[in-house]
């Protein structure tokens, strides 16, 4: 009897295992094309740099597309608080206080990002409705804070990007230790996970050799994950010895 138990217990364990890793594959997708819209196309759409007037006349002339860029972002972001819990749960085997520091590394880093976001759509907003209040600055004025505030938000959130870096380092060392993911894969997360931090340690340090193309080192890694987990999963034999120990 007990043994049977054991064995639906483990059965239980390996399907719901296998259905949040497919789980994290497709929240992975999402992210790809929230975020590829949210602070890719669209900003660079509405976005004019050093001409404060044109940036405001494509506010106010694609209010929706600035709008749908900012709901891109929530999706993006609730995708990725996901994906830290659950990939906790996929890694937790593989070394479990790592695993919770990828958790709180993961959440960490989304929070931080909310936080820059406020610059984005928050404060441009209210510096664009005309209110009373604001009626000591002259519409020149009020164009230039707003550009100004959508600057402070790229300034502010690729400040940030390292913590987003680290988790994923984290995580590929434990892919890699794991033995239920593809060493390649857990690699190349952490070569994307390099890209962030070192783009942040540029920034920082050396920020005439800045440059956004350390960001594209976490695509191939990114897109192959998803691709995998959608279509492979982990190997869930030894996911459960792993669990086991």
């Amino acid at each position: 009897m007990s043994t049977a138990m054991d064995n639906g217990q483990a059965q239980y364990a390996r399907s719901h295992v296998q259905a949040w890793a497919r789980i994290a594959g497709f929240l992975f997708v999402v992210t790809i094309f929230a975020g590829g819209f949210g602070e890719g196309y669209a900003p660079a759409q509405l976005v004019v740099s050093n001409d404060a007037a044109a940036t405001v006349a494509n506010l106010k002339a694609h209010d929706m597309l600035y709008r749908l860029s900012f709901a891109c972002y929530l999706i993006e972001a609730l995708c990725d608080v996901a994906i830290a819990v659950i990939f906790y749960v996929l890694l937790k085997p593989a070394g479990r206080v790592l695993a919770l520091m990828t958790l709180f590394i993961g959440l960490l880093s989304t929070a931080l990002y909310a936080a820059c976001e406020i610059f984005y759509f928050g404060l441009p907003q209210l510096l664009l409705r005309g209110s009373s209040y604001l009626s000591t600055f002259t519409p020149q004025q009020l164009g230039t804070l707003a550009l100004l505030s959508l600057k402070l938000f790229n300034y502010g959130a690729g400040l940030f990007l390292i913590f987003y870096g680290t988790g994923w380092i984290l995580r590929g060392t434990l892919m890699i230790r794991s033995g239920y993911f593809p060493k390649i894969l857990g690699l190349l997360m952490m070569a994307g996970g390099f890209g962030f931090v070192a783009s942040t340690v540029l920034e920082v340090l050396a920020p005439q050799y800045s440059t956004p193309y350390l960001l594209f080192a976490f695509a191939p890694g990114g897109v192959l994950l998803a691709l995998w987990l959608l279509v492979r999963g982990i190997n869930l034999d030894k996911w459960q010895e792993k669990a086991a120990i």
